[in-house]
């Protein structure tokens, strides 16, 4: 599937014409804990997954390497259940935020960045009142 063939779906069209979609038709989609503002997990949604996300409270995912839909615990039971979904400003991203259920990362992790936390340089504000 490419940008210009968009597959039909029951996303509303205003919703629709306002994505801005990767050439596989794909808006990444993450997901955040709706309390503690914890990072959960990136994932891809196409229209219809996020039309499904949008109508039954549970995140609806477009699988890459299965080409098939999945909705977030259906098979491992660590279910997300949808509090509020935005688009960000240029309608390219879509943030998520769910009351996660169990594990949100494939490996059992919590989240997708527990495991690979990368050396880097912190970076500190000038003091405001100088």
């Amino acid at each position: 599937m490419d940008v210009m063939s968009v597959p039909s779906s029951n996303l509303d069209p205003k919703i629709a014409e306002r994505l801005k979609r990767d050439a596989s038709g794909l808006v990444p989609a993450i997901a955040q804990q709706y309390d503690t503002g914890e990072v959960l997990m990136l994932g891809w949604m196409d229209d219809e997954a996020l039309h499904r996300t949008l109508t039954t409270g549970r995140c609806t995912y477009w699988s890459r390497s299965r080409r098939e839909y999945w909705v977030k615990g259906e098979t491992s039971g660590h279910q997300q259940w949808v509090k509020s979904v935005a688009l960000d400003c240029d309608a390219d991203a879509i943030l998520v935020k769910v009351d996660q259920v169990g594990a949100a990362c494939h490996t059992g992790d919590r989240t997708c960045w527990d495991a690979d936390v990368l050396d880097a340089v912190v970076g500190e504000r000038p003091d405001a009142r100088s």
